[in-house]
């Protein structure tokens, strides 16, 4: 397993203004919320993470909430000088922040650019003004062609923007109506999610009641295979299962997840990996802010055998399009090889036509495979004793 310092960092802001009908993420409305107290427990948090696992160079920043963009002009100030006082970041630096449209005005997004933000994520999921409300969106339309303009008007040339498929009452016509419209505003890169039903959300209450009225499968998987045709046409590389970029705009932070590569995880209810150990952080913000004060704030760290490792590398991997290599494989678990390990299941994926490749070469998805992906990800979950190397 690799076992050098993190090259990824990842850091979780909590708030938002409301919870959406589908989130399950950590994140807490923010009103009456103790921000600032949670951005000196963060800067307390890195400075123990830091003295116990000294970074060597960060290529790559993602914050994600929650919305950060929550943050006033002030805080994201501090919060990123922070970032930059702790962390020594590479000249080439990808440094990403998720945020909503109608939370960046110009005097936030000059802060950011300020504090080196160099890539923005949209949460837009969807054009249709009815289909947003219905999923508890705040914004419109209008706010989106508002902060598009306004990021791009305060120097952002790397942005990018997340749609939902597969929603409550979505049609194929509305999915290709707002495919349109996100095209239309020639960004560099697009995040498109199916919608999963997860526990904990108003969307499974309602699913629970059979009142959550979703498209069929066959229709789900028209909407996927629309999204793919569109965006590959107009010159976008779909390079992982939901992404898709322009020639050399994919998104680095990302890839460190899909390479099974280690990363650093920091703030309420965020995960990390590093030297062969996962942790996931407290999770409320009070509790968090209290931890973070004495101690690293763990809620549990766990060893990752080196067995898990391995399926966890096939099923993150052949997330992308280009698949998983063998090269990359012995180099993470010296002295092992994907075939030895994995001989059986990809047999049986070649066979069906899901996966192509060769054997010390590498293997990836097949057009067949594409829209199957989970069924591919999911033959290499508990197939290895855990005694493996």
């Amino acid at each position: 397993m690799l076992m050098h310092a993190p090259r990824a960092l990842y850091i979780h802001i909590p708030f938002c203004t409301n919870k959406c009908h589908y989130c399950d993420f950590n994140s807490f409305v923010l009103k009456g919320q103790p921000v600032d107290a949670y951005l000196d427990a963060l800067e307390s948090e890195m400075r123990m993470t830091v003295a116990a696992l000294p970074p060597e160079s960060i290529d790559t920043v993602f914050v994600g909430g929650g919305t950060p963009t929550v943050l006033t002009p002030t805080q994201m100030e501090r919060f990123l000088a922070a970032v930059h006082r702790h962390f020594p970041l590479a000249p080439n630096v990808e440094f990403s922040m998720e945020a909503n449209p109608g939370t960046t005005d110009s005097e936030k997004l000059a802060a950011m650019l300020a504090g080196g933000v160099n890539r923005i994520s949209f949460g837009v999921q969807s054009f249709d003004n009815g289909l947003l409300e219905r999923i508890g969106r705040i914004h419109n339309s209008d706010d989106v062609y508002r902060s598009i303009e306004n990021a791009k008007m305060a120097g952002f040339t790397n942005l990018s923007i997340d749609l939902m498929f597969g929603l409550p009452k979505q049609t194929v016509e509305h999915l290709s109506d707002s495919v349109d419209k996100a095209l239309q505003l020639g960004l560099t890169h697009y995040s498109l999610y199916s919608l999963k039903v997860e526990e904990n959300t108003l969307f499974h209450k309602l699913y629970e009641r059979n009142e959550l009225p979703l498209p069929t499968e066959e229709e789900e998987l028209e909407m996927f295979m629309l999204v793919m045709n569109k965006l590959q046409a107009a010159g976008y590389k779909h390079y992982e299962i939901s992404n898709f970029a322009l020639p050399g705009m994919e998104s680095r932070h990302n890839s460190t997840y899909w390479r099974n590569e280690p990363y650093y995880g920091l703030g309420a209810g965020a995960h990390g990996y590093a030297r062969g150990e996962r942790h996931l952080n407290i999770k409320g913000v009070q509790p968090y802010i209290e931890a973070a004060g004495a101690r690293l704030p763990r809620l549990e760290t766990n060893r990752v055998e080196e067995a898990e490792a391995m399926e966890d590398f096939m099923m993150v991997g052949l997330r992308l399009l280009e698949g998983v290599r063998c090269e990359a494989f012995s180099r993470q678990f010296p002295g092992h090889t994907i075939e030895a390990m994995f001989g059986a299941q990809l047999e049986r994926l070649l066979s069906e036509g899901l996966l192509q490749g060769k054997p010390g070469e590498g293997y990836r998805l097949t057009d067949k495979g594409i829209p199957l992906g989970n069924e591919v990800f999911g033959a290499f979950i508990g197939v290895l004793p855990t005694s493996a190397g």
